[in-house]
């Protein structure tokens, strides 16, 4: 063991001999710029060092900006969709009160072209079941609105006032299947009843033989009486010629009568404003072309 120790120590000492040789002769020998070999290597080296440790500096520091910089953007980002949150908004306050003032000013236009009195008054409530089509109005008695009085908006026919309290009243809308009104074909002037069928209206009792075609439109008659057959009486509290709606199909058939289906002028969903008619319309008593099936009623409903 100790001859082992004494070669390895004696190995030890001759390559550190060997290594301070190869440092002295370093110092010594020269590059073509006149610099030792050692500086040269040591320098080298140092610089292999600072190269990495810089590089790995500025990685973080880019990082670290990157970061900064992504956190502004989420920022800037942030901001901005909470601008245009703001402006959806406002777009759509300005475009509902665009609409508003539409509808306000057909209603002006429509009351000043009428030839007797009317209120203008705001939908404020529709009708709790889908089976009693009603809506309630903001204008009542101390309005002098009174029931049975016509209710119409720039598009046609609405309905009928039901049940006026002090300041609202629920109005009976014409689709309702409880509600009719005297009719005609404003082109060909065939007459019929119009029945409420939810949805829209059917017109009952129109010859087969009378002139009527898809597309007619059908207008208030504002004559009072019967119809021959009828199980329902028709009135005179519409005024004459406002637009019911418009003939969408019908079938003849072998009967006298036609089967006729119209679809409503008026988009009853979208309903914001109306206008109730508060001077009764004169009763219409001029004859009535043959075959209508229209008598009379003295004194009416």
């Amino acid at each position: 063991m100790a001859i082992l120790e004494i070669r390895q120590r004696t190995g030890w000492l001759f390559v550190a001999v060997v290594v301070g040789h190869i440092i002295l002769i370093s110092t010594q020998a020269k590059t073509g710029r006149g610099v030792s070999l050692l500086q040269s290597v040591i320098f080298g080296a140092f610089a292999e060092v600072q190269r990495t440790t810089t590089g790995g500096v500025t990685s973080v520091q880019h990082a670290w900006q990157d970061y900064f910089a992504l956190q502004e953007v989420r920022r800037e980002n942030d901001t901005l969709k909470e601008e245009l949150a703001k402006l959806r908004i406002a777009m759509q306050r300005e475009t509902d009160a665009a609409k508003q003032a539409e509808t306000l000013q057909a209603m002006l236009e429509l009351r000043q072209e009428l030839p007797f009195k009317a209120t203008g008054a705001r939908v404020i409530g529709g009708a709790a079941s889908p089976e009693f089509r009603t809506i309630t109005i903001d204008k009542g008695t101390q309005d002098g609105v009174r029931s049975d009085m016509a209710v119409i908006a720039p598009s046609g026919v609405v309905g009928r006032v039901l049940q006026p309290t002090a300041r609202a009243a629920k109005v009976q809308l014409l689709i309702d299947t409880d509600a009719a009104a005297g009719a005609t074909v404003e082109r060909s002037r065939a007459q019929g009843i119009i029945v409420g069928t939810k949805t829209g209206y059917r017109l009952d009792y129109v010859p087969s033989s009378a002139d009527i075609q898809v597309g007619d439109r059908v207008v208030t008659s504002g004559l009072e009486g019967i119809f021959a057959d009828a199980t329902r009486p028709i009135d005179g509290k519409y005024p004459r010629g406002f637009v019911i709606g418009h003939i969408q199909s019908l079938q003849r058939g072998a009967g006298q009568y036609t089967q006729v289906v119209v679809k409503p002028a008026v988009e009853f969903t979208s309903l914001e404003a109306v206008l109730v008619v508060l001077t009764p319309p004169a009763i219409e008593t001029a004859a009535e072309p043959s075959g209508t099936g229209v008598t009379r009623q003295n004194g009416g409903k």
